[in-house]
């Protein structure tokens, strides 16, 4: 048997109508849809898994890919794990609101790759292409132009840019993880790599999308990030007046590159570079971005998570997808996106209340383990405040929250207009180092970022607990997240400290959280 027919899948493929209600009333008897419906029924009690977060419905899950907006919907697209064929096909959902998500039959099939990996989608005006890495054969493209993207063709059919020389000779690039845009005439396109320490990724062009010419490698004056980070799953998209590089270090986790993009010796100038989280990927940690443009000069990117704890039948989740835009030209600005307001339940909120400075207080009837949270602080210059989410009643487990007032780096200049003595970040920590008694969680140091909040600026938290997610951006300017796994069922409790000084709770707001599935 040759390779092309040894990786035809086992998972049963359906080819769908062309319009949009037939579409749906082909959905609704889709044998593999109601199989879907099944599994995610089967595990909905289970105790770990989130209730508004996206998790796919059935095996394990892994990076997300393909992000885009079609037609009135944004499509998510992932590495999913079929029971019947446990490789990599692309699993896919899709959402009008980027909160309330449907599951979709699998899209992109194996073959004549062995696996389906990651990479990334250019909408057009009649057509999505997907270009993405398909093990063992190199850079696969398909493109779909159907309602709700069910039916995907492969352009040839075969890689169209091959793991290998035709002759055997070394290639001057790696073929791995791709994106795609365009530019004028020609398509261009990026594949992951390093040469030999630092993320290079690799330039390609093409104006048929069949046949590409490898160019050169494309980051430059890269001084950011470190010996050993490679540039896996790579986005490239314009954001306000630069542009932004997304990837993921198979070493230290996700990032992003800011610069500008020279179009004339198609070269990516690094101006700024940031991450999305501090500490190895895993175990707990967020994982590889899908990003994709908003349509108003922003971007939307969403992650996956790691587990830190085996859970029967399902392992990943997804981060909210987050909306970034730029405060200036080297910072960005970090917010949740989609319509999370529409999943708001029963609110409580505190007002106006003086936290004494060293003395732990347990917030009355604000608990829960699918909550929101929105808090308004004034520090009064306090140099720690703490708040701990899914705390047991007796502290004997409990995830802190720690935001650290002008404990960072401090800059060896001014910052909007502050003297360079006060031009420090703060340091904002999520700490699970009591989030479980269980034996068989993982441990994961504390995850802390650096955000910068100006002399008098207030300290704004929001933070969104989901089972065995907790997330916090601060200030939409940082983001920081990290999966628990709390044992005990009264561990819902939350309770804020100060060190050293009175603060003011201005404002703190909570809502209980609906499930997005029923």
């Amino acid at each position: 048997m040759d390779a092309k027919t040894d990786n035809v899948s086992l998972v049963p493929k359906f080819q769908f109508s062309t319009t949009l209600e037939q579409q749906e009333n082909e959905l609704l008897t889709n044998p593999l849809l109601q199989r879907m419906e099944k599994a995610r029924k089967s595990l909905e009690n289970d105790p770990y898994r989130p209730i508004y977060h996206y998790v796919n419905p059935e095996g394990r899950l892994n990076d997300p890919n393909g992000l885009c907006f079609w037609q009135g919907n944004w499509h998510l697209f992932y590495q999913a794990y079929p029971p019947e064929d446990p490789r990599q096909h692309w699993g896919h959902a899709v959402s009008e609101d980027l909160i309330h998500w449907k599951d979709l039959p699998y899209a992109i099939y194996p073959n004549p790759e062995k696996c389906c990996f990651s990479g990334t989608t250019l909408v057009e005006e009649n057509r999505v292409i997907a270009m993405y890495y398909g093990t063992e054969v190199g850079e696969m493209i398909a493109t779909s132009s159907d309602p709700l993207l069910l039916n995907w063709e492969k352009v040839t059919g075969q890689p169209v840019i091959p793991i290998d020389s035709s002759d055997g000779s070394s290639l001057p690039y790696r073929v791995h993880d791709p994106c795609i845009w365009r530019q004028g005439g020609h398509y261009y396109s990026l594949s992951n790599g390093r040469d030999p320490w630092r993320p290079l990724d690799y330039l390609f062009r093409s104006e048929d999308l069949e046949h590409w010419e490898y160019l050169h490698p494309f980051v430059e004056n890269d001084r950011f990030t470190l010996d050993g980070d490679d540039g896996a799953c790579p986005y490239f998209w314009p954001i306000g007046d630069r542009y932004i590089l997304l990837f993921f270090s198979h070493m230290s986790g996700g990032q992003y590159l800011l610069g500008d993009y020279d179009k004339n010796r198609q070269k990516f100038v690094t101006t700024a570079h940031g991450k999305f989280n501090f500490g190895a990927a895993s175990p707990a940690g967020v994982h590889a971005p899908s990003a994709t443009p908003d349509g108003d000069g922003g971007i939307v990117v969403i992650f996956n998570m790691n587990p830190a704890k085996p859970t029967e039948g399902w392992n990943q989740i997804m981060t909210l997808p987050r909306h970034l835009s730029l405060i200036d030209s080297n910072e960005l600005r970090i917010q949740p996106a989609g319509n999370i307001e529409s999943v708001r339940g029963q609110c409580t909120e505190i007002k106006n209340c003086t936290i004494n400075a060293n003395q732990e207080i347990v917030l009355d009837r604000i608990e829960g383990n699918t909550i929101e949270i929105d808090a308004e602080i004034e520090t009064n210059g306090s140099p720690m405040v703490e708040l701990n989410v899914l705390r047991s009643p007796d502290q004997q487990e409990y995830t802190r929250i720690a935001f650290y007032r002008n404990r960072g780096l401090k800059y060896p200049g001014s910052r909007t207009g502050v003297s360079p003595r006060e031009c420090s970040d703060s340091l904002i920590t999520i700490d699970s180092s009591y989030s479980s008694i269980l034996p068989d969680v993982l441990s994961r140091a504390p995850e802390t970022a650096p955000v910068y909040l100006g002399p008098e600026e207030r300290l704004n938290l929001r933070v969104f607990i989901d089972k065995s997610v907790v997330e916090v951006f601060i200030n939409e300017k940082q983001c920081v997240a990290m999966r628990v796994y709390p044992s005990r069922k009264d561990s819902i409790g939350v309770s804020i400290r100060s060190r050293g000084r009175d603060i003011r709770l201005l404002s703190m707001k909570m809502w209980q959280m609906k499930n997005i599935y029923n």
